[in-house]
């Protein structure tokens, strides 16, 4: 289902003593979340006048976040982006979106419901359960042929041995 709002972090700690918050991104890469102006936090918009990446975070300057006590009391809070603001490619979706498709394999069998998305090193794995449990890789062409968001489907290929 399209989400109006996608989870893209959460806010894990201070950094430094002048205010600044260090964000654990969701997906794992900093970078994507650069590209954002305004994140959300307990539902309202929150834009940082700073941000930039170190090691495997993003640190951001909020306003009216002056110090390391200001920045520690955010510890916990997850931030959210706005889905159209993402401008992601067509038939690309944020993982939160897919949760929940009705998965059917090529012939329209159902296999299940799509209920959680893990990341590995090499690719996303899905984890479909129905009568059984499968785990199918999450990769385009080879077992993942066709995601139709508007009837809420996913059509994969299963191999032998799934």
């Amino acid at each position: 289902m399209k989400l109006d709002y996608i989870l893209v972090g959460r806010i894990v700690n201070a950094h430094g003593i002048k205010g600044e918050v260090r964000v654990q991104p969701r997906d794992g890469d900093p970078h994507f979340l650069t590209r954002f102006r305004t994140f959300y936090m307990d539902g309202r918009p929150v834009s940082p006048t700073a941000s930039h990446v170190h090691k495997s975070f993003l640190l951001m300057k909020l306003p009216g976040v002056e110090d390391m006590n200001a920045a520690l009391d955010l510890r916990g809070r997850d931030l959210y982006i706005r889905r159209e603001d993402a401008a992601l490619p067509d038939g690309e979706w944020f993982d939160d979106e897919l949760l929940g498709l009705t998965v059917v394999d090529e012939a329209g069998t159902p296999l299940g419901e799509l209920v959680a998305v893990e990341n590995y090193p090499a690719h996303k794995v899905y984890t479909v359960r129905g009568d059984r449990e499968y785990l199918i890789p999450a990769v385009k062409d080879a077992f993942i042929l066709d995601i139709d968001m508007d009837a809420g489907r996913m059509t994969v290929r299963v191999w032998e041995g799934m």
